[in-house]
């Protein structure tokens, strides 16, 4: 078995700059502070989620609900518009979403009961459906040629070093700063201003295409040349995105009713120590063969939950803490490998491709995100946080040990 990188995503088609847009090269980076602008958007509001129900007593149900309402939004505009911007360009399908974020921003901004604050919820997860997959697209078109394999590692380092940002930034303002429950949402708005501006100056990268209207029609697609190497990322996919679910989901909670920790700074820690080493990890892997990866990403993924688990069923802070380090590891190496390999699959694939692929790589990724975490928060309100904390561990650590087994008797192709 060749070990060939991770990281070999191909350039995107060349594109004629009109006058006074940014160069290709600005481009890339733009895209890469866009995509972590809004991976930080939507972890953002996890941190004030106990603001709220202090501020307005709502129960655990219907904070599983603003949870729930957020990704049914982003899955459902991802089957209705994740290949758009393979037909309509890249620039107003990002346009759209940023002018969608920002509108969700003005409700979390005004935001004075529960309705409200659904409704912010569900904008932004329309908003971020529409976003991700045109990002991920825009980012594989505007890869540099002198470096190839530049979108994979982006593709793996910022989904969760997006997380990671946006609830250290928000956790920090909550605990430190006034009046966070406005202040967050101004400073993203601002953030966005300056978005929607660098959007407006870049080239368009991609060929509109005829049938936009009929790309509309709910569905997913993987071409068939491509289709064995992509389901085959599946299983990493799922083990690594529900632990990611649980973490945003019930980690805070858990810091406070498990282990007795009272400020909202160590709460967003729980999901910075696991989202930040993930990406401090996908960037130190880059180089690495795509097999070892793969392999290395589900086995911490279980050694690190297993460790957690023993914290969490002890009472033991340092081994919850070393767990989630080491969960951690696995969590950026299986970002890495499984949207990294995505990247790299997109290059050579036609350019009015790459959105749907992305789109398909998403839809997975926050099913598997969302649909165990809506199911335990609604088993904590009978069997208790320690008990549901404890048997979704469980879960994690099966899903991975599958994967992990998967691959072994699988081999990956380079």
């Amino acid at each position: 078995m060749s070990r060939s990188p991770v990281l070999a995503a191909a350039p995107g088609p060349a594109a004629v700059r009109p006058a006074r847009r940014l160069p290709r090269s600005a481009g890339f980076a733009v895209i890469v502070a866009i995509m972590v602008l809004f991976q930080a958007a939507a972890s953002a509001p996890a941190p004030l989620y106990v603001v709220y129900q202090r501020l307005w007593a709502f129960s655990a149900g219907t904070l599983t609900l603003i949870f729930a309402i957020f990704v049914l939004a982003l899955l459902g505009t991802l089957l209705v518009a994740g290949q758009l911007s393979d037909y309509r360009g890249r620039r107003p399908v990002l346009l759209a979403a940023i002018a969608l974020e920002a509108g969700a921003l003005v409700l979390f901004l005004l935001a004075g009961n529960v309705a409200m604050l659904l409704a912010a919820r569900a904008v932004q997860g329309i908003a971020t459906g529409l976003a991700l997959p045109a990002l991920g697209a825009t980012l594989v078109d505007f890869n540099p040629p002198h470096a190839p394999g530049r979108a994979a590692v982006v593709s793996g380092v910022v989904p969760v070093g997006g997380l990671a940002a946006g609830a250290l930034a928000c956790s920090s303002l909550v605990s430190f700063a006034p009046d966070p429950v406005h202040l967050v949402w101004i400073l993203l708005l601002a953030a966005l201003a300056v978005a929607l501006a660098a959007v407006l100056a870049l080239p368009e990268p991609a060929t509109r295409q005829p049938g936009a209207r009929k790309s509309l029609a709910p569905r997913l697609g993987i071409p068939g040349r491509l289709r064995r190497e992509v389901v085959a990322l599946f299983p990493v996919i799922v083990a690594s995105w529900a632990l990611g679910g649980l973490y945003l989901s019930l980690g805070p909670s858990a810091a406070v009713g498990i282990f007795g920790l009272t400020s909202h700074f160590d709460g967003g820690l729980v999901v910075t120590l696991l989202c930040g080493t993930g990406a401090v990890t996908a960037y130190a892997l880059r180089g690495a063969g795509s097999r070892t990866v793969l392999r290395a990403s589900t086995s911490l993924l279980a050694a690190g939950t297993a460790v957690t688990l023993g914290g969490v069923l002890t009472g033991s802070l340092p081994a919850a803490i070393a767990g989630t380090a080491l969960a951690g590891v696995g969590y950026g190496a299986s970002g890495l490998a499984a949207f990294g390999t995505m990247a790299r699959l997109a290059g050579p694939a036609d350019a009015a491709e790459r959105g749907g692929l992305f789109a398909v790589a998403y839809v997975v990724a926050y099913l598997a995100f969302s649909l165990p975490a809506l199911a335990a928060g609604y088993v904590s309100i009978r069997a208790g946080l320690r008990d549901t904390v404890a048997a979704y561990s469980l879960l994690v650590i099966v899903i991975a040990a599958a994967a992990l087994a998967g691959r072994e008797l699988r081999p990956v192709r380079g």
